[in-house]
């Protein structure tokens, strides 16, 4: 490693301030991401803010089907809330699949949306159930946060607070892992309520995150994996590399796509 300036801030308001002081300042939560790529020399910043140690950043809370997580709450927290799994099992079984046990004590909801890796998994989730992304400024709303591969909304003196949605009375997930890491070669998730059928795709776009139009509008036709026989997901704008072509990716989206749609009615 190289040197660098390490802080523990002690609360949001110190964080913000920590950053706004340095030049290239990086806030790292559960490092999970971080450390690998300054470990690889694709990131050298000066300046290293923890954000660890945060309280306000932590926890969940439930309300009816309201729920708040904070930023800091990690994927192994998240997988395993009962208070969650009771009104939106999607979500801890999409934690519960993130990674390995290292990854998933270690990492955190705040950190994986905010990097909004194009294979990551919560961002599928974020998006398809319309959430909301708290800021230590403003909330921005899921379909206006995602911007492209690793881009988001998100200003250079912003910190993800929270993550808030309305849990749907429908919804499932469903990815195929790359073997190794466990990140999604596709994943899609599927959140159905009274406004209607949201579905979301990770791994797959070239630009990331991204809201499948032609599924949405055969499932707001009929809820059923049925429903997607027959369909064909255009192979443009999706990613081909080592681990899939696009054309296998775009049928990889109907599959998980049926499976998530099973998963929900289960």
């Amino acid at each position: 490693m190289y040197a660098l300036n390490y802080h523990r801030a002690s609360s949001l308001e110190d964080a913000v301030k920590l950053l706004g002081d340095s030049e290239d300042g990086k806030l790292v939560a559960g490092g999970q991401t971080l450390i690998p790529t300054m470990k690889a020399r694709l990131a050298a910043p000066s300046v290293l803010i923890d954000l660890r140690h945060i309280q306000e950043l932590k926890g969940i809370t439930v309300s009816g089907r309201e729920v708040t997580i904070g930023a800091g709450t990690t994927h192994a927290e998240v997988a395993a809330s009962k208070e969650i799994a009771q009104i939106c099992p999607a979500l801890c079984h999409l934690a519960s699949h993130i990674g390995d046990p290292h990854v998933r004590h270690m990492g955190t909801i705040g950190g994986s949306v905010a990097n909004n890796d194009p294979a990551a998994d919560y961002p599928a989730a974020i998006l398809a159930m319309n959430a909301t992304v708290v800021t230590n400024r403003r909330e921005i709303a899921a379909d206006d946060f995602f911007q492209g591969l690793f881009e988001t909304a998100l200003e250079d003196d912003e910190i993800i607070k929270a993550v808030r949605f309305t849990a749907p009375a429908k919804c499932g997930y469903e990815k195929f892992p790359n073997p190794a890491s466990r990140y999604a070669l596709t994943g899609v998730f599927v959140a159905a309520d009274a406004d209607g059928v949201r579905v979301a795709v990770t791994g797959a776009g070239e630009e990331g995150v991204f809201r499948s139009s032609e599924i949405e509008a055969a499932l707001s036709k009929n809820f059923d994996a049925a429903a997607l026989d027959g369909l064909s997901i255009p192979s443009d704008n999706l990613m081909s590399d080592i681990h899939a072509s696009a054309e296998y990716r775009a049928n990889l989206i109907l599959v998980m796509a049926k499976r998530a749609v099973a998963r929900a009615k289960s």
